[in-house]
């Protein structure tokens, strides 16, 4: 039997392992990719309150403040950002923006690539639509998508696929996470191809090769088909394009200052698993309107319903721990998935959007915070994943100890 080769070995992987060419695409996903805007809207953008941090002048001394991590030590936020190969930290307490912080040429008005961070900017589309009625969660994809009939996602329902709940297989291939990443990002781009590809050259095309491995339903298991899958009947339910749909139903309603864009295949069909860019600060003012029950001032963006059941809406019949991509199979599953978001069950409602190469956005309604980070760590066995979760919680406990009264 032939083994699976490792990830270091398979060519049009090898750029992942330099931060500055992991860089070169985060920060420049339009300019070597097809692209579609997601519009902003013609509002003006919505008041942060605070102001951008100066070098060396870090808002509530957060700079300083010593973070206890599972290393068994104090570090700080210049430290982790130096082990995360950070481009962008940004962190909103009540609102206001506390501490803000870009490096590695990375502006505040630069978009960068949220990765799969943007699986749950999906995952909240499809529960605003299925709140309005326009989607059944208990349908099968197949009965919005009939191409998608027989294969693992479109026998699936729309709850599995919002739940990592399918048990796919790709080629006859037997699945495995990172192979399957690469085999991805090949069906996107010509230039991450091996020599002699012959495989599938648009995200429609990858999806009908998928085959049930399988019992939908019956674990967890991530994989971005579910979310191309997801978006495919997202588009056949709306009529219009992610991009769209996404710019009117969110970006054009948070107060963005910028237009935030995806990359495309070769059939012009956004990349939604993970092919998302946008400047840190609308990331942040999304995740703003969601601490805040959804809306943004007196103006209801997301029902209050979707916004505040991220946490406590795991349906029956799922997971109700799980573990994070990457983590060894023998680590304790403590974190929760619901709706494409991440769960890390703390005391204080937190959930997260999370993608590759270190992009998060991080909302605690508990701690009355929202922490964004962008970052272009290489992803290795020999590379420390750094603590940002830890790191997040102990900020807005330090920022809640010394608080003024919200700002509204």
């Amino acid at each position: 039997m032939t083994e699976t080769a490792p990830l270091s070995d398979l060519l049009w992987a090898r750029g992942y392992t330099d931060p500055a060419w992991i860089r070169r695409f985060t920060a420049s996903g339009r300019e070597l990719s097809p692209s579609r805007r997601v519009w902003r809207g013609s509002g003006r953008p919505r008041d942060l309150h605070g102001r951008s941090t100066a070098p060396g002048l870090a808002a509530h001394a957060l700079d300083r403040l010593p973070l206890e991590l599972n290393s068994g030590g104090a570090l700080t936020l210049p430290d982790l950002f130096a082990a995360a190969q950070t481009d962008a930290f940004l962190v909103l307490h009540r609102g206001s923006v506390v501490y803000e912080r870009y490096l590695h040429g990375t502006e505040g008005h630069t978009p960068h690539f949220n990765a799969s961070a943007a699986k749950s900017y999906i995952g909240l589309v499809a529960a605003v639509l299925a709140h309005q009625g326009h989607l059944d969660r208990t349908a099968q994809a197949s009965s919005y998508v009939p191409e998608l009939a027989g294969t693992a996602f479109g026998e699936a329902r729309i709850e599995d696929l919002l739940h990592m709940g399918t048990q796919v297989s790709y080629g006859g291939r037997s699945f495995d996470k990172a192979i399957e990443a690469q085999r991805y990002f090949a069906v996107l781009s010509p230039r991450l191809r091996p020599f002699d590809y012959y495989g599938p050259a648009t995200i429609r095309e990858h999806l009908r090769t998928a085959r049930a491995a399988g019992a939908p339903g019956t674990g967890f298991c991530y994989e971005n088909g579910n979310v191309e899958a997801l978006a495919e009947v997202l588009r056949r339910v709306t009529g219009t394009s992610i991009s769209a749909l996404v710019g009117e139903l969110l970006w054009s309603r948070i107060g963005a200052e910028e237009d935030a864009y995806y990359i495309l295949d070769g059939d012009g069909v956004e990349a939604a698993s993970g092919g998302f860019s946008a400047t840190a600060r609308d990331v942040a003012r999304l995740g703003e309107m969601l601490r805040c029950g959804g809306a943004v001032g007196d103006r209801q963006v997301v029902p209050e319903a979707v916004a505040t059941t991220i946490v406590s809406g795991v349906p029956d019949g799922y997971p109700r721990r799980v573990r994070f991509p990457g983590a060894p199979p023998t680590s304790p599953a403590t974190l929760s998935y619901h709706d494409l978001w991440w769960i890390p069950n703390d005391p204080y409602g937190s959930y997260m959007a999370s993608g590759i190469h270190g992009q998060r956005l991080f909302v605690s309604p508990g701690l009355d915070l929202v922490v964004v980070h962008f970052g272009s760590q290489v992803i290795s066995s020999a590379v420390p994943v750094v603590p940002f979760v830890q790191a997040f919680l102990q900020i807005g406990a330090h920022l809640n100890a010394g608080a003024q009264p919200a700002i509204r």
